[in-house]
């Protein structure tokens, strides 16, 4: 386990999402990413909390946002060092946004998300 200060794993998650391609972040819609700093749920290193974009219809309006948490506890509890953090939460941010964009669990995992 490593432990990584807050605000440098806030920094972490906002260059995971910097990074992401331009076209995704324009697309993305009403979705707040925030970090956790406890543990969160057990297993879960990441939660998307919403309706994908896949399932919104033009009924869809007047909803608080999506809600994307990333876990900073949970993430350092399965990294040894600096460099695993940073790719970790990479792929767990990459991961919840896939969610938000309607893909599931089973072929995130394909992709290698």
């Amino acid at each position: 386990m490593i432990d990584v200060e807050r605000e440098r794993f806030e920094d972490m998650v906002i260059r995971a999402l910097d990074s992401l391609p331009a076209g995704l972040g324009r697309v993305m819609a009403n979705v707040a990413v925030t970090v956790q700093h406890d543990a969160g749920p057990a297993g879960l290193l990441g939660l998307y909390q919403g309706v994908p974009l896949t399932n919104r219809t033009t009924r869809y309006a007047g909803v608080l946002p999506d809600r994307i948490t990333i876990y900073r506890l949970a993430i350092c509890a399965i990294c040894r060092s600096d460099a695993e953090v940073v790719e970790q939460v990479r792929r767990t941010v990459v991961h919840e946004v896939g969610h938000h964009f309607g893909i599931d669990d089973a072929r995130l995992h394909e992709l290698g998300w």
